[in-house]
C-alpha cells in the first residue's frame, strides 16, 4: 500500500497564463479510494496525469511514501491506468492484452499465463483469454482494461472516467466490481468522476474540485450534510437555498426567522442549505410556516414537490403514501427541523 500526497501541485500549460491545477494538496491514504469530482475542464484528469507521470508540474511535488516522483518516469512509478475508452489492443487476443505489462516487464512465459488466468478469474470473465476484443461487450472489455492494469500489480491505481462510456446497469456492476477488487487488494486507489453517485457509491473520501482548486475534501456524507460552500452545495444536488443573515442561532430570512444549530458561518451574511429531504411534512416546535402547493412528481418511491413560502420556492421530497396531501394550490404546514439546516458563506 502506497501514500500519496499532492504537495501545491501547480501545472501551466504552455501558452494559458490561468493554470490548469492551482497549488493542489491533496494526501490520499493509503490502500484507499479517493475520488477527484467536478465539472468537465477543471483539471482532474490533468492531475491524474501528473500522478502518472505523464506530465511534468509547473510547481509542486508528488510523494509517493514520502519521496518525491517527480524525477522518476513514468514507466518507472508502478502505477497504472484505466481510461474511459478501454484502449484495448485489437490485433491481441484477450490474454495477450492482459499480460501486456508482464511482456515489457520480461517475465516469462509460464508466468504470464498463470496471471492471465488469475486476473480473468478475478474480473469474473474466466475462459476469455483467446477471444478478441471485438467479441466481447463494452462491459467486458472495461474489465479486461481493469484486469490489465492490475496485472502488474501497481502501488498506485488510476481511474480516469472509467465507468461513463457503459450503460445505466453495467456502470453498477463495474462499480461493484472496482469496489470488491480495491478492498481485496488493498491498492491506493484515485478515480476521476464528473458522476457524483459514483464518487459517493465508491469512495472513501472526496475531493470536490472547481477551476483547478480543491474546494471541499471529506468523506462522502459530509457532502450533503455539511457542504463548504454553494457552490458545493449545488453540485451535490442543493435545491434550497435561502439568504440569510445570521446572528446567534437565529437566521433572518425573507420568509421569516429560522431557528439553526450548525454551519460554517456564526453571524452575518449566509446562505442556508436544507436538503429536499429534510422538508417535513405539518408543524412543528420552531421553524413552521404555511406553504402553497405550486405542484408534484410522481417519482415511484417518493413524490417531488414545489410550494410556494411567502414567495419563496421551496422544494421537498416525501414518501409516495403522502402524495394525494399535495393538491395543487393547497395551502398546508411545511417545517424544516433545525438540525438539518447548514448555513454556507453568501459568495454574491
Amino acid at each position: 500500500m502506497t501514500h500519496v500526497l499532492l504537495n501545491n501541485l501547480t501545472m501551466i500549460f504552455a501558452g494559458m497564463t490561468h493554470p490548469a491545477t492551482d497549488a493542489i494538496n491533496l494526501d490520499m491514504e493509503e490502500g484507499k479510494l479517493t475520488a477527484l469530482l467536478g465539472p468537465s475542464g477543471c483539471g482532474k484528469t490533468t492531475t491524474m496525469k501528473l500522478i502518472a507521470g505523464l506530465l511534468t508540474p509547473t510547481e509542486g511535488d508528488i510523494l509517493f511514501d514520502g519521496r518525491s516522483v517527480l524525477g522518476v518516469p513514468a514507466e518507472k512509478r508502478n502505477t497504472a491506468m484505466v481510461f474511459q475508452k478501454h484502449l484495448l489492443f485489437p490485433y491481441m487476443s484477450v490474454g495477450d492484452n492482459i499480460a501486456f505489462g508482464l511482456r515489457m516487464r520480461k517475465e516469462k512465459k509460464a508466468l504470464r499465463q498463470q496471471r492471465i488466468q488469475e486476473m480473468l478469474d478475478l474480473v469474473r470473465l474466466p475462459g476469455m483469454a483467446l477471444r478478441r476484443p471485438v467479441q466481447l461487450s463494452g462491459g467486458q472489455q472495461q474489465r479486461i482494461a481493469l484486469a490489465r492494469a492490475l496485472v502488474v500489480e501497481p502501488d498506485v491505481l488510476l481511474l480516469d472516467e472509467p465507468l461513463s462510456a457503459l450503460d445505466a446497469h453495467l456502470r453498477d456492476e463495474m462499480r461493484e466490481l472496482i469496489r470488491s477488487i480495491q478492498m481485496k487488494f488493498g491498492i491506493t486507489t484515485l478515480l476521476v468522476t464528473h458522476d457524483q453517485e459514483e464518487a459517493v457509491v465508491l469512495a472513501d473520501r472526496i475531493a470536490v474540485m472547481f477551476d483547478g482548486r480543491i474546494c471541499q475534501y471529506d468523506e462522502p456524507p459530509v457532502f450533503y450534510d455539511r457542504p463548504a460552500s454553494v457552490q458545493v452545495a449545488k453540485f451535490f444536488g442543493a435545491k434550497n437555498l435561502i439568504k440569510a443573515t445570521i446572528q446567534d442561532n437565529n437566521a433572518e430570512t425573507p420568509f421569516g426567522k429560522l431557528e439553526i444549530d450548525r454551519g460554517t458561518v456564526e453571524s452575518g451574511p449566509a446562505v442556508l442549505t436544507i436538503r429536499p429531504e429534510a422538508v417535513e411534512l405539518g408543524e412543528n416546535a420552531s421553524n413552521s410556516f404555511e406553504a402553497k402547493v405550486i405542484s408534484k412528481v410522481y417519482m415511484g418511491t417518493q413524490v417531488r414537490v414545489h410550494f410556494d413560502v411567502k414567495g419563496l420556492e421551496i422544494e421537498g421530497l416525501f414518501p409516495k403514501e403522502t402524495m394525494y396531501e399535495f393538491q395543487e394550490g393547497r395551502a398546508l404546514n411545511i417545517s424544516f427541523p433545525a438540525k438539518t439546516i447548514w448555513a454556507v458563506p453568501d459568495e454574491a
